[in-house]
């Protein structure tokens, strides 16, 4: 859920062009910190364009800019012919690296880019380790995995019958507690939705019982939620005096005008 906002930049200096979309919070997951990230000048002075466009349109407003869910489309230029690569924008920062330098060690990619080591190894990994015709980095030693002490060049063999390729991201394996504690964190920025549905359902219907409510609700929430979760949601209404148990039937709500 957002709006789109896009266009090419008129200005011949950085030669790009940049989409934006504005994301609802609560429908989105809350994007991870990235303030460690070394900007390039053309993406931040656009940045801040358009940080002053949308806080001058809407008051009250605060952006936070996902770049974990940013893609880009690079032009790269191999000997044996001249490719659009598809790929995550982590992904344009290190192959950035590689305009003023053939040859990077791992710590002067995470210098340069500030990306955080894990985002930085996996990264790596997808543009040096991954299937066949998407290896357009080479690195040193050989192997699968990326260590700190590799380095890593520009692939001069690199070669693809496309002429547009996408290089997929490598995800980080999450555990079922990480998994667990991810959708809690999803759950608590929905959480205002879940209450206002709520809200909204009793104050149309003033008295309803438990598994009709809870049905209504799964029918009108456009995301997935646990039944145990809008539950604690109910239970959260009634301390707050917004619904209140029938006292005939606890099954039952009503709603307190």
């Amino acid at each position: 859920v957002g709006n789109t906002i896009s266009g090419s930049s008129s200005s011949n200096v950085f030669g790009m062009e940049m989409q934006l979309q504005v994301l609802t919070t609560g429908y989105w997951p809350t994007p991870a910190p990235t303030n460690t990230i070394v900007l390039p000048e053309e993406i931040s002075v656009r940045m801040q364009c358009f940080e002053s466009f949308y806080s001058g349109k809407y008051q009250g407003r605060r952006l936070v800019w996902a770049h974990a869910l940013e893609r880009c489309v690079v032009s790269a230029r191999f000997p044996k012919g001249k490719k659009d690569l598809e790929v995550s924008f982590f992904q344009a920062l290190v192959l950035r690296c590689f305009n003023r330098s053939d040859r990077l060690s791992f710590q002067e990619i995470s210098e340069q880019t500030g990306l955080e080591v894990g985002e930085l190894n996996r990264t790596l990994q997808s543009l040096a380790c991954g299937i066949l015709g998407t290896r357009v980095l080479t690195k040193e030693p050989k192997g699968k995995d990326v260590s700190p002490t590799d380095c890593f060049w520009f692939n001069a063999d690199f070669t693809n019958k496309l002429f547009r390729i996408k290089i997929n991201t490598i995800q980080m394996k999450e555990t079922a507690e990480e998994v667990e504690k991810t959708n809690e964190e999803v759950f608590r920025d929905r959480e205002y939705q879940v209450d206002a549905a709520i809200v909204r359902t009793m104050k149309a219907r003033k008295r309803l019982a438990h598994t009709a409510l809870i049905s209504e609700l799964l029918q009108q929430l456009r995301f997935p939620a646990q039944t145990s979760d809008l539950k604690k949601r109910i239970e959260s209404l009634i301390e707050r005096d917004y619904l209140a148990r029938d006292p005939n039937d606890s099954s039952t709500y009503n709603y307190l005008a």
